[in-house]
Formats: C-alpha cells, sequence, structure tokens
C-alpha cells in the first residue's frame, strides 16, 4: 500500500524534524522600527493582568521584510511597554504575517496574537515607508528620510509576553487556564541607520492601535537584524481576568464560535 500521508509518523521522522529545526541558519531581516511616546491611561487600558506598565508609556511598531528563499515574509507587530513580576518586555495587541506558516506557529506554541496582514518595507534613496494594513486600512505607517548611520548594539536580549489560551468549546470561557508567557529573544544587528520621519495611526474597527496616540516620537530607526527566540510558561494566570481582554486577539470575538454550515460536515 502506498504511503497514506496522513498517517501517524515514525518516531525516527519526529527526530528529523526536531534536529532540522534546531539548525536553521541566521535569517536576517530588513525593518524598520519605531517606538513613541502615548497617553499612559491608554497604554494601562490594554495590559491583562498581571501585566503592569513600565516606567514610561511606550508604543513600538516592528515592521520588517524578511527575504527566505522562495518564500519572501513579511512580518510586523505594535506593541506596548509591560512589566511582569519585575520582568520588563513588551505586549504585542497584533502582529500581522504575510503567510500562514509564519502565524501558525507562532499562535498556536506562543500564543503570539498573530493575524493575516499586508507587510510593506520600502525604501527609495533616502526616502523610507513602512507600513501594517488589513482589510484594506494601513493602520500604521512610518514615514520618513535616512539621517545617517547609527552605531551598531551589542548583542541583546528582549522579552515579549503573551497569553496561550484555548477558548471553551461550549463558548464559555476556556477550556483550561490561560498561561502568561515569556519569549526571550537573542538580537543581533548587522546595520542600523537613522530616520527622521513621523507616524501615522489610521482608524481601524479591526485593528485599533489609533487608541494609542503618538504623543512624541522616542525614535525610528531601519537595520538589518537576527533573532532567536526561546519561550517559557511564567505562571497560569485567572481566566476570569483574562477574559475581558480576548478580543484583542479576534476581528469578532463571536468567530470563536462560529461552526461549519449545518449539513457541509
Amino acid at each position: 500500500m502506498a504511503r497514506v500521508r496522513y498517517g501517524a509518523r515514525t518516531e525516527a521522522e519526529i527526530q528529523a524534524a526536531r534536529t532540522a529545526s534546531a539548525k536553521l541558519p541566521d535569517i536576517w531581516s530588513t525593518g524598520v522600527v519605531a517606538v513613541w511616546e502615548s497617553d499612559p491611561d491608554a497604554v494601562a487600558a490594554v495590559l491583562p493582568p498581571p501585566l503592569k506598565p513600565a516606567e514610561r508609556p511606550l508604543v513600538r511598531a516592528n515592521i520588517s521584510k524578511v527575504d527566505l528563499p522562495g518564500y519572501p515574509l513579511g512580518a510586523g507587530s505594535v506593541a506596548v511597554a509591560a512589566v511582569h513580576d519585575g520582568q520588563e518586555g513588551w505586549y504585542p495587541l497584533v502582529m500581522p504575517m504575510t503567510h500562514e506558516r509564519a502565524l501558525i506557529g507562532g499562535r498556536e506554541v506562543f500564543g503570539e496574537p498573530k493575524k493575516l496582514g499586508e507587510v510593506d518595507v520600502e525604501r527609495d534613496g533616502l526616502v523610507v515607508r513602512a507600513a501594517l494594513a488589513r482589510h484594506g486600512i494601513a493602520f500604521v505607517e512610518v514615514r520618513g528620510a535616512v539621517d545617517g548611520p547609527l552605531p551598531l548594539p551589542e548583542p541583546t536580549r528582549k522579552t515579549d509576553f503573551y497569553f496561550k489560551f484555548l477558548p471553551a468549546v461550549d463558548g464559555e470561557g476556556f477550556d483550561a487556564d490561560p498561561v502568561l508567557v515569556h519569549c526571550v529573544r537573542n538580537e543581533k544587528v548587522r546595520k542600523l541607520e537613522k530616520i527622521t520621519g513621523d507616524v501615522v495611526l489610521r482608524e481601524s474597527m479591526y485593528d485599533p492601535v489609533a487608541d494609542l496616540p503618538v504623543r512624541r516620537v522616542v525614535e525610528i530607526t531601519i537595520g538589518e537584524k537576527t533573532t532567536d527566540q526561546k519561550g517559557t510558561v511564567a505562571e497560569r494566570v485567572s481566566a476570569q481576568a483574562l477574559l475581558p481582554y480576548i478580543h484583542q486577539r479576534y476581528d469578532d470575538p463571536q468567530q470563536i464560535l462560529d461552526g461549519p454550515p449545518e449539513g457541509s460536515v
């Protein structure tokens, strides 16, 4: 009988896949990073407990293109500065990805709030434009001109906070207590330039980052970097406390209750 591809894989095949993943080479991306000070109350309002606001009400937009062989990828995020148990980091609200493969692993393994979207990074000489868009709306756009090179930072570790959960089968709460994930990234930068420009936030009912207004631009840069990442479960969190925030993950929270039309399966 021919191999049934939906059938069980052998232990050797599973181990080979793990080994291949562990030996991935450095993957370099070209991206724009914009950081701005926003309204402290707005930043505090989007943080589910036990996350707390950082000392400064910062918001960060990452907009990158990754030249994977035969599989170019656009990846982005909008995150707010946060603290958990003394650890400073970032809490992403939305992470647009241009391909399903990049979306699935992050959402299912780490609990990242990834969604399919459009990611643009364009450079014409010194002029740079980068944007994140979904549903035809470029809800974040960074525009400016390169203002010269910056010193390369030393390799650094950065932490993102995610909540990993599964909505309950019966539509009431979760199937199990959600977990708070610390995702630690080791970042290396090989090129970095300063941009003088601005950040434009556009109204979107699906990605309402316009609620985090730009009070003052802290910095805008364009650079080339590579990162790896490792996640750990920091703690189990209160389902009741997290429930009011799960709409952050979906365009329409009701979609988690959507089933196939009757008779379609």
